[in-house]
């Protein structure tokens, strides 16, 4: 599962802090409480085949079912079965017979459905029981988290059709344990049973689930059922549904339907969104050594979905934000949730993690898949990038070189597990691996796990035995340090020349409490114009190093394939900086290089940045547009034409962008065209840059062309328009806020809330704040966004306050007045958010 809250802008701090990422997953926290073991889910019955045949009550938001499931005791007889089944109403419970049904005594009770068998049965018998049900999941009261928002497992979309902004659509949620809100189950991972479900809908709706659609029945009052049948076994979590007014367009793969659901208005779109996909499929299946295991491959996309993306079997369910039309994708994709979804059809799927301690064994490889994807499709330069990425989502939600275990038998909540551990730091860990033990070893490795473990479960041993049997090699000590041990290390590392030698001191200053880890590290020496490699052991706090080089070292590039989960921190000179860009240019050492530049803003460093122009890499094309100084008159006679090159034609429309703010940072009004000729630009992010660049050349034209934008482009570049009404906080300006907070989703909720809250401060008006403030309310509400914004926001809010006391104290009559309103306003505000 993809866990992204989606490339969002929070801005808070002091004046909201401008637009950070947000994590792919939560931040690398400490459990507080390790004194549970999470053991895995006791098998005492074993499911075999799920028969569903559900329809729906849109009024009440209702399910209404009928379940035939088959077990087997898994190993010691037993007369009884324990189903998972949330917030039900339990209508017969029956075991099923060749003469028919036979009446079962059950109690419900806390979520829980203990059913009394007819006799005690053993693993070499089979029994189906039949159960008739009604869920109720909008009744359900369940706790989601800040990867899942919500854990009800059915939702209901604009049911009663009130919102004509927005389909009609049902859809399911299983992951973690959520499937039992719809079906009867036990709602385990380490199950697996093959299924068929039977959906009764309006005959205008089209249906998805696993597996392959086998029948369809027209009925009588204009619905229509249909039946969807999956002959291999998955588990409970990875079942699924989606209904809704779907255009669906097909695609293949060796014979088997590759098929695109998407909302009618971007099917046009399909292509440029999903067209990768057999490419991808054909990768993974190549790399592998296991054909795509399944008999069709799905993705669809649903509105309000409660994150990211989820690879149920067969049929990958996306949220919204995936789908986009050609303009849209002018300024990017999705492709690497793409990507990530279809990997976990081999690495979560075909085989499931046998219990949350063992998400690694789900989601660090699917995240690892997003990174070997990027190589293939797009260069070695894209795959360092992807994982350099992975690399710094890790460490930027770490401190002191702490995090918890990534094979994590003690947690909190299985919640937990969805974090920068199972994530980002699991998937570089991977790719470490494959770096030490070669591609050829690594590959077949997988091999063996996916083909021992087929349609079964695994577990972080299995990997490892697996790994042992294909390289001969005994990996337990890299298991140990990086699988069953937590956090990081911090090398401090000092490099030095004399007497002929290079030397280099290695400090590990990581947190006491963390490991002292043992590292096999490849180093490049720079030195007389060639470059020799050095392998080197780490395995103490601290360590020396020498070797003998023809002359004093330009450069030592430690980690020279950058494969270090850690953090470096060393002594090198702006002239190793400057040398590391140009000689040793892997994209970890170009983008080190560069921000090194940047924050010493030494004049010397300036003509990298220039070099830095014509980086292969779009991203460190714009990082080297924002660092340069256009001051230096030198500097800027070189930049400029480049620039305005750059504006003009750059194929990513990230630098364009960078490039025209970069420009009207000049203050030449010879740019001003530019500017206005930007605004007719396809790239919704390079018109935004045209704005916000006439902006600071021509403020009032800027106002001006701003409202002569149509109301798609102003949707699209919201957050520019945000941030052009701080300057000019008039009362009326409320109601851009104020429409998407209330029909905003997460993305466009983030692109603006930052700059909504510097527009209340900037505004004198007490109604408007009030209104503001309880807009902001509503809409961390209506999307479940405590987890991200109540403490910062409360923070801003009380800090405001005071400013605004601070300012009444000094003013008079009604200005006064409302000053102090403002305050107390924005300090109920504050405390209002504490509370929750």
């Amino acid at each position: 599962m993809n866990k992204k809250i989606i490339a969002c802008g929070v801005i808070l701090a002091s004046a909201f802090m401008a637009n950070p990422i947000f994590a792919q997953e939560q931040a690398a926290e400490k459990s507080n409480n390790l004194s549970i073991y999470r053991a895995t889910a006791t098998k005492v019955n074993d499911l075999v085949h799920t028969k569903l045949d559900v329809s729906f009550d849109y009024a009440k938001r209702y399910l209404y079912g009928k379940e035939w499931v088959t077990l087997k005791p898994h190993f010691y007889p037993t007369d009884s079965l324990t189903l998972d089944a949330q917030g039900m109403d339990i209508k017969a419970v029956s075991l099923v017979g060749a003469k028919g049904n036979t009446p079962l005594k059950y109690v419900y009770n806390d979520n829980k459905l203990y059913i009394t068998l007819n006799k005690k049965y053993t693993n070499a018998e089979k029994y189906t029981v039949y159960i008739a049900y009604t869920a109720k999941p909008d009744e359900l009261k369940v706790k989601g988290s800040a990867a899942i928002t919500d854990a009800k497992g059915l939702y209901f979309i604009n049911p009663d059709g009130t919102d004509k902004n927005k389909p009609t659509q049902i859809w399911t949620q299983g992951e973690t344990e959520s499937s039992s809100a719809w079906f009867p189950t036990i709602d385990k991972p380490d199950q697996k049973t093959t299924e068929e479900i039977s959906m009764t809908v309006k005959s205008k709706y089209t249906t998805l689930s696993n597996g392959k659609l086998v029948s369809q029945k027209t009925n009588a009052d204009g619905t229509r059922t249909d039946t969807w049948k999956m002959d291999l076994p998955h588990s409970p979590y990875l079942f699924m549904m989606a209904i809704g007014e779907f255009k669906v367009t097909k695609d293949t793969y060796k014979g088997k339907e590759v098929n695109y659901y998407l909302e009618p208005k971007y099917a046009p779109y399909v292509k440029q969104i999903f067209g990768k996909t057999p490419d991808m499929i054909r990768f993974y299946s190549n790399i592998l050594g296991v054909d795509y295991p399944w008999n069709k491959y799905a993705q669809v996309v649903v509105r309000d979905y409660v994150s990211g993306a989820m690879e149920n079997t067969t049929a990958t369910l996306h949220g919204e934000q995936i789908q986009k039309t050609d303009r849209e994708l002018l300024d990017g994709n999705e492709e690497g949730t793409i990507a990530h979804e279809l990997f976990h059809q081999w690495f979560g799927d075909y085989v499931t993690a046998e219990s949350w301690s063992n998400l690694t064994m789900n989601e660090s490889f699917a995240t690892f898949g997003e990174i070997i994807w990027h190589g293939h499709d797009a260069g070695q330069d894209a795959e360092d990038k992807s994982r350099y990425e992975k690399l710094q989502s890790y460490l930027g939600s770490t401190k002191k070189g702490e995090s918890p275990v990534l094979a994590r038998f003690y947690y909190n909540d299985k919640e937990d597990m969805f974090d920068n551990v199972s994530y980002a730091k699991g998937s570089i860990i991977l790719y470490a691996l494959k770096n030490q033990m070669g591609d050829a070893a690594f590959y077949k490795s997988l091999n063996r796990y996916l083909t021992t473990n087929a349609f079964k479960n695994g577990e972080t041993h299995q990997l490892r035995l697996a790994m042992e049997d294909v390289t001969g090699k005994d990996w337990n000590p890299y298991f140990n340090q990086w699988y069953y041990n937590g956090g990081h290390p911090i090398l401090s590392i000092d490099y030095g020349y004399e007497n002929g030698k290079a030397t280099i001191k290695v400090k590990q200053t990581q947190d006491s409490s963390v490991q002292t880890f043992t590292l096999p590290v490849k180093i490049d020496i720079y030195a007389g114009g060639k470059k020799i490699r050095k392998e080197i052991l780490i395995n103490s706090r601290e360590q020396n190093f020498s070797f003998e080089v023809s002359a004093k070292p330009d450069l030592i590039d430690f980690d020279a394939d950058k494969i270090l989960v850690g953090e470096t921190n060393d002594n090198k000179t702006a002239e190793n900086y400057y040398f590391q860009y140009k000689n040793a240019p892997s994209y970890a050492n170009r983008i080190e290089a560069l921000q090194f530049i940047m924050q010493s803003k030494a004049s010397s460093g300036q003509q990298i940045l220039l070099e830095g122009l014509k980086d292969k890499s779009g991203d460190l094309r714009a990082l080297s547009i924002d660092g340069l100084n256009l001051e230096d008159a030198q500097i800027k006679a070189a930049a400029l034409p480049v620039l305005l090159q750059l504006a003009k034609s750059d194929k990513d429309t990230e630098v364009r962008s960078a490039a025209i703010l970069k420009l009207a940072e000049t203050g030449d009004q010879a740019y001003k065209s530019l500017m206005l000729e930007s605004l007719k630009d396809r790239s919704y992010k390079v018109l935004a840059a045209g704005i916000g660049g006439l902006a600071k050349l021509a403020p009032q034209e800027s106002l001006a062309a701003l409202s002569g934008l149509d109301a798609d482009t102003k949707e699209h570049i919201a957050p520019s328009i945000a941030s052009l009404y701080i300057s000019d906080p008039k009362d009326e300006h409320q109601v851009f806020y104020e429409n998407i907070m209330l029909n905003g989703d997460r993305n466009k909720i983030f692109g603006v809330i930052g700059q909504y809250f510097q527009y209340l401060r900037a505004n004198t008006n007490p109604a408007v704040t009030e209104k503001g403030i309880n807009n902001i309310s509503s809409a961390i509400e209506r999307l479940k966004l405590q987890a991200y914004l109540n403490k910062q926001l409360a923070s801003a809010y009380a800090a405001t306050a005071q400013g605004k006391a601070k300012q009444a104290a000094a003013a008079t009559g009604d200005a006064k007045a409302n000053l102090n309103k403002q305050a107390e306003l924005f300090k109920k505000g504050a405390a209002d958010l504490e509370k929750e």
